[in-house]
């Protein structure tokens, strides 16, 4: 468990980066859409940062350590830092464009599919919840730290990579939520770029990580069952 200080200092930067991070974010969109009556927009913060601090709150009190790794967005591989360079600008790029729809009225997207993408997107993140939940040392950059061991229990017992399966759904399900069908065009790429990431993952735990091999014949699937 972590010491009393570090514990406090983790709560601080909760505290400041998460208002900070859903007013950018709602920013983002509200701004280009011209208007703050975007309610597709703002249903969908409500989706994205609702399941976040939740789950802050939870894992400040079981797993602070998650949290602590999950702050660290600095990849040590330039192809991975490239790769996720890439990878957000083509993000923030697709959330510019859907709010620019909604500006200009590009897409007609019926209030009841919204709605359903909404509820896809909260689907995704719940499986990211179990992932987590399931394994402490799933950080946001590819490495393995002092005592990580392999997790085959929980959703690992279905596919490989299931953090990643629950954000597949999220990114192809953010466009619908935010009203557009232009979007879609930006977020294909973003899903696309998930697969080179989690196979230069495998490589490197396959390298690093003791027992991953032997796990990787176990669990045959990368993120769909029976499919890949």
């Amino acid at each position: 468990m972590m010491d009393a200080k570090p514990l406090a200092g983790l709560k601080a930067k909760i505290l400041v980066l998460f208002p900070l991070s859903f007013f950018l974010f709602a920013a983002m969109l509200m701004v280009p859409a011209g208007s703050v009556r975007y309610w597709e927009g703002w249903a969908f913060c409500a989706v994205i940062f609702l399941p976040a601090l939740f789950g802050s709150l939870y894992f400040l009190q079981r797993s602070p350590e998650l949290l602590e790794r999950r702050m660290k967005f600095k990849e040590k591989e330039l192809a991975q830092r490239t790769l996720m360079d890439l990878g957000y600008i083509v993000f923030f790029a697709g959330l510019f464009v859907a709010a620019f729809d909604e500006r200009f009225g590009w897409s007609a997207v019926p209030a009841w599919l919204v709605i359903v993408a909404d509820a896809v997107v909260l689907a995704g993140w719940f499986l990211v919840f179990l992932s987590f939940r399931e394994n402490a040392f799933a950080g946001r950059t590819i490495e393995v730290v002092e005592g990580q061991h392999v997790i085959a229990t929980g959703p690992y017992a279905v596919v490989r990579h299931p953090m990643y399966a629950g954000l597949l759904p999220i990114f192809l399900a953010m466009p619908v939520a935010l009203g557009s069908w232009w979007a879609l065009l930006f977020f294909f790429p973003v899903c696309a770029g998930i697969v080179p990431r989690l196979l230069d993952e495998e490589r490197f735990l396959r390298r690093d990580l003791q027992g991953y091999s032997d796990y990787c014949r176990r669990v045959r699937y990368r993120l769909v069952p029976w499919v890949w």
